[in-house]
């Protein structure tokens, strides 16, 4: 694992994997590796009132409800789709759930523009059709198709990026549970085995992009996850992400909690300016999500480490804010600089602290960029 750049779920929990699996004796659907309890309890972290004798750490952070849902979606013969705003965490609840089902996150499909129908079927191996034709062992199998005949999960993200071809063809996948192989003159359709679902998901952001068709969705259930806006909640997945990130580098590097709930107080901040603004012009192009707030402080991280005195800054902290950001000129410079003048600055005299440092941060990153 020490050789991967990013180990997988399956991978990087393995042995809590194990050890669930080991004790799990609760009924679990077709041929699923844990029961439903059991993918609850690897995903959200066990309690004292479950009487385990090791601890399970909790590896998502959201509302029990979206993740019993999921999981009894992927029970039925229905596929999953996670619907959301960017960075809250479809993506990675999806990784968990296919890792704690049966123990493969990997058969993933990536939805773009350029996703054509051979990515959830099938594709040629053109040099062993030249050499012995078309059959079986000459079928490059999608991650679709293989979890098909595998009776696993197969992920599908970013739905709403692929065009209408992809996404009908996914219907017939969903409807009929099985792929057809014209090519072929015998064992011409591949069929699903049980234990086989889809999950997908989608950005709400890109309403409009591509649209699901009233037959795809139908074909789906839906569970949307929102932002997060709990401050104890979100907190602890900066907190989380961040000792992931200190122990992969192999960083010893103090985050001082008064930095941590600047950064949180600084993106509630925003989202509450954003909630306001008239326009779209008046809104940072961010998403402010969670994800990208932990972005912000893996750069700071980073940086501190690298370049600076392996002490983390509020400085640091203010010119990678702005950094990560601003992207678009001069719309979201000017929103950063409304944002520092009008409230930084304020709160920078009442309060002290970190605030003023801060302050003086964003206004060296503004001035750097503008």
């Amino acid at each position: 694992m020490s050789d991967i750049l990013r180990a997988p779920a399956e991978i990087k929990y393995a042995e809590e994997l194990d050890w669930l699996e080991s004790i799990d004796d609760n009924p679990k659907p077709f041929s699923w590796r844990l029961s439903p309890k059991m993918v609850r309890l690897f995903i959200l972290g066990s309690e004292r009132s479950d009487g385990l004798d090791r601890e399970i750490s909790q590896k998502w952070f959201g509302d029990r409800s979206f993740v019993e849902r999921s999981i009894v979606t992927l029970a039925s013969d229905r596929g999953l789709l996670l619907i959301g705003d960017p960075g809250t965490g479809k993506s990675w609840l999806a990784e968990l759930l296919s890792a704690a089902i049966c123990r493969n996150s990997t058969l993933v499909v990536q939805g773009t523009a350029g996703t054509t129908e051979d990515h959830i079927k099938y594709s040629w191996n053109v040099s062993m059709v030249i050499a012995k034709g078309q059959s079986r062992e000459s079928m490059i199998p999608s991650p679709i198709m293989t979890a098909m005949e595998t009776g696993t999960i197969g992920r599908f993200e970013e739905l709403t990026r692929s065009t209408s071809d992809v996404q009908d063809a996914l219907i017939s996948i969903l409807s009929e549970k099985y792929v057809s192989v014209p090519e072929l003159d015998s064992d011409s359709i591949v069929f699903a085995q049980p234990g086989f679902s889809i999950i997908a998901t989608a950005n709400s952001r890109d309403r409009g992009v591509n649209d699901l068709s009233s037959a795809l969705k139908r074909r789906f259930n839906f569970v949307r996850i929102p932002v997060m806006t709990n401050r104890k909640s979100e907190a602890e997945i900066v907190r989380f992400r961040t000792e992931e990130l200190l122990r992969r580098h192999q960083i010893e590097l103090d985050v001082p909690p008064t930095l941590l709930d600047v950064l949180l107080q600084s993106f509630a901040d925003l989202r509450a300016s954003a909630a306001a603004a008239g326009s779209d012009d008046e809104k940072l192009e961010s998403a402010l999500s969670t994800a990208e707030q932990i972005g912000v402080l893996e750069d700071a991280i980073l940086h501190s480490n690298f370049f600076g005195e392996r002490a983390l800054t509020a400085r640091t902290l203010a010119s990678s804010l702005v950094g990560s950001l601003a992207r678009r000129e001069p719309e979201d410079l000017a929103i950063l600089n409304k944002y520092l003048h009008g409230v930084v600055e304020p709160r920078g005299k009442k309060e002290g602290g970190s605030w003023p440092e801060f302050l003086e941060g964003g206004r060296d990153a503004i001035a750097t960029l503008s």
